[in-house]
């Protein structure tokens, strides 16, 4: 997995001098990437920041609400721009296709509803990568160590109870 919301964005800039701080525009964070800033990355981020853990067909459909004409091949293109430059995080989980988030700043992790395939950041219970040590390496040098989490959500649950309720 590689490394969301506006408030996730990196604090660089101090605001008015006052110790608060602003975050960098998706504009800003695209040019300081090295990539030009363009209107499908734009959208894309946009998309991704209002529907974190989005698969690419997600962000396709919320996309083409701004942008009708755009293709299939430029959002996986984008995608793959933004998640090499380190605008974005691409989610491998298992039995899902590719998912994406904009929360790259930190060392989360994720929680995976089994039933209904919700997904939740969950916040790294030690604050740094990789937040597990492996037995054993096999020479390499590990920086990340991603963690998923799955069991079933409090609706899923209360669900399932309720429908036992009334089977009875």
């Amino acid at each position: 997995m590689t490394s969301t919301t506006l408030s996730s964005q990196p604090q660089d800039h101090e605001n008015g001098g006052h110790g608060a701080v602003e975050p960098l525009s998706w504009a800003a964070r695209i040019r300081e990437a090295g990539l030009r800033v363009t209107k499908p990355r734009l959208a894309v981020l946009d998309a991704l920041e209002r529907s974190p853990h989005a698969t690419a067909d997600e962000v396709l459909a919320a996309v083409r609400t701004v942008m009708p004409s755009i293709t299939v091949q430029s959002i996986y293109v984008v995608l793959h721009s933004l998640t090499k430059a380190g605008l974005l995080r691409q989610l491998d989980l298992a039995n899902s296709p590719a998912r994406y988030e904009t929360r790259v700043a930190d060392n989360h992790h994720h929680a995976v509803c089994t039933v209904c395939g919700r997904i939740e950041d969950v916040a790294c219970a030690v604050g740094h990568a990789p937040c597990l040590v492996p037995t054993e390496t096999h020479g390499m040098n590990i920086h990340v160590a991603d963690v998923v989490y799955q069991g079933v959500c409090s609706d899923c649950s209360a669900h399932r109870v309720d429908k036992t309720m009334t089977l009875t």
